[in-house]
């Protein structure tokens, strides 16, 4: 997906969603269509250089932002965020 083609909407729910520590990537490639890369690449983009740095420092090789290195899915406990059904555009959410 074209990330020029995303609602203000999505985009401020895309940038909450990749600072949320415990939103993996794969949730927002899921929801949205955007790799990892592409996600790195609206963040450089939307945020302030600085708040870009803090951000990135923050995400690289972080385990709960990354699905694969994530060690407590295999044991089939998952994170749910306590405003789950308060978020009314979460796609996810609404899947039956």
């Amino acid at each position: 997906m074209n990330t020029k083609n995303l609602s203000a909407r999505d985009l401020d729910r895309i940038i909450e969603m990749a600072w949320e520590d415990r939103t993996p990537f794969e949730a927002i490639e899921f929801q949205f269509q955007l790799n990892e890369q592409e996600v790195i690449e609206l963040m450089r983009r939307e945020m302030k250089a600085s708040s870009f740095r803090m951000w990135r420092k923050r995400v690289q090789g972080r385990k709960t932002k990354h699905q694969k290195l994530r060690n407590y899915e295999a044991s089939g406990s998952r994170f749910k965020c306590s405003r789950q059904k308060q978020i009314t555009h979460n796609k996810i959410s609404k899947r039956k």
